[in-house]
């Protein structure tokens, strides 16, 4: 949404409960379904019940990725370490994502931990930082935060020799746009059945409960 929920549980949220309607009927009607940031960790929670840590430091600028897993289609023509963006304070750590079974963790970073995860049926695919983002977004956020008084450090690997009055660095998009064409052919296109009902019949999804055990 872009809106500044970083710091807010998610039940503060103002249209939490609506989300919640809206992430299960996907779930149960859609053949697949990507969250972005902020809508990845929530959707992890509502699901499985695993809460992000908020870190004291937001983590922004473009970091270097490795694909842990060269053989899914979502990562089809994936170089083994590429660029991607990300602007955000929760993280969810790789040993929460690991004690789901139904989750692969598939690409990540030093920095930033799981940055590509996917449910092992494909229906569920989640992105902790923003592959669609413009050259100029991280410089807009940048501004928009010095505008607030918040003194924030300036993007990771973003401005030429950290530099906010030179252009960006781009180096993500074309990895970025990948990721979209294979979601959408491999996860979406070729394994939408004919028939919509038998979404419903396979969903197995555990409970909330069962993963807070």
């Amino acid at each position: 949404t872009g809106a500044p929920l970083a710091h807010l549980a998610y039940q503060d949220v103002k249209y939490w409960e609506k989300m919640s309607v809206i992430m299960d009927w996907a779930r149960r009607n859609v053949q697949s379904t990507l969250f972005s940031c902020w809508a990845a960790h929530a959707a992890i929670y509502h699901f499985f019940g695993k809460n992000r840590k908020l870190n004291e430091q937001k983590l922004s600028g473009v970091y270097q990725h490795v694909v842990l897993n060269e053989h899914d289609e979502l990562l089809r023509g994936f170089d083994p370490i590429f660029f991607a963006p990300h602007s955000r304070y929760g993280e969810i750590s790789l040993a929460d994502y690991a004690a789901i079974p139904e989750l692969s963790v598939l690409a990540a970073s030093d920095e930033g931990g799981a940055y590509i995860v996917a449910s092992n049926d494909k229906r569920l695919v989640f992105v902790t930082g923003h592959p669609e983002y413009d050259p100029d977004s991280l410089k807009q956020e940048y501004q928009r935060d010095l505008s607030t008084n918040s003194q924030p450090k300036i993007p990771v690997n973003y401005f030429p020799n950290n530099d906010p009055k030179r252009s960006p660095m781009v180096n993500w998009r074309a990895h970025g746009s990948l990721l979209f064409t294979n979601w959408l052919n491999y996860y979406v296109y070729q394994t939408t059945p004919y028939d919509l009902n038998q979404l419903s019949e396979q969903s197995q999804v555990g409970s909330v409960n069962e993963y807070q055990k």
